[in-house]
């Protein structure tokens, strides 16, 4: 089998978001089949054949020919690994539009686990984040349904509903002593990539909530705001990347572009030569050589990790929270004849010094976790190791030297008299570090 990749402006590193399925980084492809001959195991097939025919004939209730080939194809997929999946003409549709920044759900990232539906992160600003509803929280209703036995294409559906109508999310939470019940009214999601302010005089914070296609360029209009309310020059920047599931990939180049002058930014290994790409900088550093801190969390995944990734192996950022998801495959949508989808991992992709991210995340320079939180560097929260079926992480060629990690000991945001420590703790903490970082550079 040939397959003749041609690549869209738009290629997706994201996350399923209630409402609206795309996992992963995926990239568009044409099909063209030119091997008819296909070595098929004949006696597998013949047992298929056998378990089909028994359905048709012996089960409780009549299954239509297309209903179960469905479930067939679908669990081939999902027994590869939690990314590859079948895509419906409906989600297949919505996988399309998916870049635009605006759909219809809940606003959260969702993956499944031993049944349930497990929530990596809700989304800023979204019904969800405004509902209560937490990294880590496993879902095991929706209204009366029981989630158990449910495909994520179903989970995702039943959340999807008219603007407006309420949903009720009985969840499973670290800590609760019974399942809580919350209820979130959908609404269509209009999630702002880029939000940006100004901390201190010459030092600017950058809040990426998600990767989409204008990212990259909304990114550098916001530097340049920043720089003009600042008698245009940065002391620092703290570039906020928590619980950001990913989006676009070439939303991820840019934003990682905006910062280095040269060199690798990312690449991908598959088994075919087309899934292999790669990525270079270009020299434009809109900051001049100003610190940068990366703050993450582990709902950090995909897009986010590449960006942390680029910086931290080009020594450009320091990278500071707690250890990210580990989400590093490349997903490749393969349109069908009937308007349907395959989404099917074709590779893993690698920061420039060649470490697969994949089941292993990205390591902060600094470990610092939330005062709010009660997430820490090895504590509870789904990563992509945690997923049943995950793919192992493999080196490439690289050579990637592990820095030493600094912990920062954990302070009383009470007793530091900051509005800002009181606000966000970690990003307190991030704004004290860069400005010792610009002292020493001074000095």
């Amino acid at each position: 089998m040939k397959i003749i990749f041609r690549y869209l402006p738009s290629v997706f590193l994201g996350a399923i978001l209630g409402g609206l399925i795309v996992v992963g980084t995926t990239v568009f492809a044409d099909r063209s089949y030119n091997n008819p001959m296909l070595n098929l195991p004949l006696e597998d097939l013949r047992a298929f054949s056998e378990v089909f025919e028994r359905i048709k004939t012996d089960y409780v209730e009549n299954v239509e020919d297309k209903v179960l080939l469905e479930y067939a194809i679908q669990g081939m997929l999902n027994g590869l690994d939690p990314h590859s999946t079948y895509l419906n003409p409906q989600a297949f549709k919505e996988i399309q539009i998916g870049t635009s920044g605006q759909f219809g759900g809940l606003g959260i990232e969702v993956g499944m686990e031993n049944g349930f539906v497990k929530v990596i992160a809700p989304i800023d600003d979204t019904p969800a984040q405004r509902a209560g509803i937490k990294s880590g929280d496993l879902i095991i209703r929706l209204n009366d349904k029981s989630v158990k036995g449910m495909t994520l294409a179903d989970a995702v559906k039943i959340m999807r509903g008219k603007t407006g109508s309420p949903i009720i999310l009985t969840i499973v939470r670290e800590g609760e002593t019974k399942p809580l019940n919350i209820k979130v009214i959908r609404a269509i999601i209009k999630v702002k990539s880029i939000k940006s302010r100004s901390l201190e005089s010459g030092y600017g914070y950058v809040r990426i909530s998600q990767f989409q296609s204008q990212t990259g360029k909304d990114l550098r209009k916001a530097i340049k705001l920043l720089k003009e309310g600042n008698n245009n020059q940065l002391k620092g920047l703290i570039l906020d990347l928590r619980n950001n599931p990913g989006g676009v990939l070439n939303a991820a180049v840019a934003v990682s572009d905006a910062f280095l002058k040269s060199g690798l930014i990312v690449y991908t290994e598959g088994r075919i030569r087309d899934a292999s790409f790669r990525f270079r900088a270009r020299p434009d550093d809109l900051l001049n050589g100003a610190p940068i801190i990366v703050l993450l969390n582990g709902g950090s995944a995909s897009a986010s990790e590449i960006v942390a990734g680029a910086l931290q192996d080009h020594n450009r950022a320091v990278i500071m929270g707690v250890k990210s998801f580990g989400k590093g495959s490349v997903q490749t949508i393969l349109p069908m004849n009937n308007n349907a989808a395959l989404k099917l991992t074709t590779a893993r992709y690698f920061t420039p010094a060649g470490r697969s991210i994949q089941a292993k995340g990205i390591e902060p320079d600094v470990v610092l976790a939330d005062k709010k939180s009660k997430e820490k560097s090895s504590g509870f929260r789904i990563k992509e190791s945690d997923l049943a079926g995950h793919l192992e992480s493999n080196t490439s060629n690289g050579s990637y030297k592990k820095k030493k990690q600094i912990v920062l000991p954990r302070r009383d945001p009470k007793k530091l008299g900051s509005a800002l420590a009181k606000e966000d703790y970690l990003l307190y903490e991030a704004l004290t570090y860069l400005k010792g970082m610009k002292a020493i550079r001074n000095n």
